[in-house]
């Protein structure tokens, strides 16, 4: 769930390694699921909530110290856009991190994939297209119901699903963002209006069992998610075209599931795999389609 990931960027004139763009997106995706996975134990004690504030504020502190954003300069319209979207980033982190305390890691990347998948069937107008959040639909009912009963806590999937609406939302807005703000200056912008709008959610946690070692946790947490994928998606986007980007990138419910297995022991049924193999499907399918 990065910035980079709906961010597209012109070819490079390099001819690099036909590897090199796909092991940058595997590392980054890498990244964002064991990110995630090893911030469980930071968020028994700070709470999601807490964990998500924290995360944000340290990304915004290396991001303005990087592109040192020029506030007094900005327009208008530069502000508002900076805002709607840290307000959608903050959204998605808080309901994400809310859903990772509740369901497995895979099952919530899977249903937070829900909102990219939704923006790119968005542009789509022709009858066959309904196959793919069809599908998609068909796999998130294999990952949160086994026929008999309901397999997952409901409120941990309504987050999930929450995040999602915050993901499709951010995709959206930050290509606005990218169009009136230069380099990393308007991701900047968005990450610390973000940690001002988790404040009021996250302060309390953080005053209750922050100290120097779960701060420190929390610091390099956020240099792996975002500041790292970030990074080596843009990277990987001047390499390949966003067509081939979308399309690895739809394996990271994939990962999410082994990185949930591998680092937290969380083994799912059958079925909840064969529903993370139809999400990641879909999202394949309709990224090919356009």
């Amino acid at each position: 769930m990065t910035a980079a990931s709906t961010t597209p960027s012109a070819s490079s004139s390099s001819t690099p390694s036909p590897l090199t763009g796909p092991l940058l997106c595997a590392a980054s995706m890498i990244c964002v699921q064991s990110g995630a996975a090893l911030s469980t134990e930071v968020m028994n004690v700070l709470g999601a909530p807490g964990t998500t504030w924290l995360r944000l504020c340290f990304a915004a502190f290396f991001l303005v110290l990087i592109s040192r954003p020029k506030f007094h300069l900005y327009s208008k319209a530069q502000w508002k856009a900076a805002i709607m979207l840290g307000v959608a980033m903050a959204a998605m982190s808080l309901c994400y991190f809310e859903a990772l305390m509740r369901i497995p890691l895979g099952l919530a990347t899977s249903i937070d994939f829900l909102g990219p998948l939704a923006v790119a069937v968005a542009g789509m107008n022709r009858a066959r297209h309904l196959i793919w959040p069809l599908l998609a639909a068909i796999g998130v009912l294999m990952l949160v119901h086994n026929g008999a009963g309901w397999t997952v806590d409901l409120v941990g999937a309504g987050f999930a699903l929450g995040a999602a609406v915050g993901w499709a939302s951010y995709i959206i807005l930050s290509k606005r963002v990218g169009s009136v703000f230069s380099g990393l200056q308007g991701l900047a912008m968005s990450f610390m209006v973000a940690a001002i709008a988790s404040l009021p959610f996250g302060i309390g946690g953080v005053v209750a069992g922050a100290t120097p070692f779960y701060l420190l946790a929390v610091a390099a947490l956020a240099v792996l998610v975002p500041l790292l994928p970030y990074a080596l998606e843009m990277t990987a986007l001047r390499r390949m075209s966003t067509r081939a980007f979308g399309v690895l990138m739809s394996a990271e419910p994939a990962i999410g599931a082994l990185c949930g297995l591998a680092l937290l022991g969380q083994q799912l049924s059958w079925l909840q795999y064969a529903g993370i193999l139809c999400v990641t499907a879909a999202s394949i399918g309709a990224v090919a389609e356009k």
